[in-house]
């Protein structure tokens, strides 16, 4: 493991609501910080999962021409982890061990499979570890 870390959807949502200005600057900076010193990572999932939020959710709903500038500008730089057997398996014993959502497990192997030792996410419990990774809301 080395000091990459993992981020959640929740990071890029919040990247984009004005209503709560705290959480969206320090959203910004986690995205920025883990483009410029590629210490980022994120897995196909948070990429499919944030996208669904910025077509349906999102006050102004993201157009495809942004979504692809999206894509390549900060997706791209910071994706790691696709799908695959060797990541669901992971998943699958994260779930049973640590008693986890199946699409936080999900989240929990990308950021394994990327070797990562730290992943933000405001969803899961603060300060838990799973092996050399620990969990961190990074809004508290």
């Amino acid at each position: 493991m080395n000091d990459r870390f993992f981020l959640d959807t929740n990071i890029f949502a919040y990247s984009f609501d004005t209503s709560v200005t705290k959480k969206q600057r320090r959203a910004q900076q986690l995205i920025l910080e883990g483009i410029s010193t590629r210490k980022g990572a994120v897995s196909y999932q948070v990429v499919q999962e944030f996208f669904n939020v910025a077509f349906r959710k999102f006050t102004h709903p993201m157009t495809a021409a942004d979504a692809e500038q999206y894509l390549h500008s900060v997706f791209r730089p910071l994706l790691a982890v696709h799908s695959s057997q060797t990541l669901f398996s992971q998943a699958l014993r994260v779930k049973e061990q640590h008693r986890l959502s199946w699409y936080d497990s999900l989240i929990v192997a990308g950021a394994l499979e990327s070797r990562c030792t730290l992943l933000y996410s405001e969803d899961m419990h603060h300060g838990h570890r799973i092996g050399e990774l620990q969990i961190a809301n990074p809004f508290l």
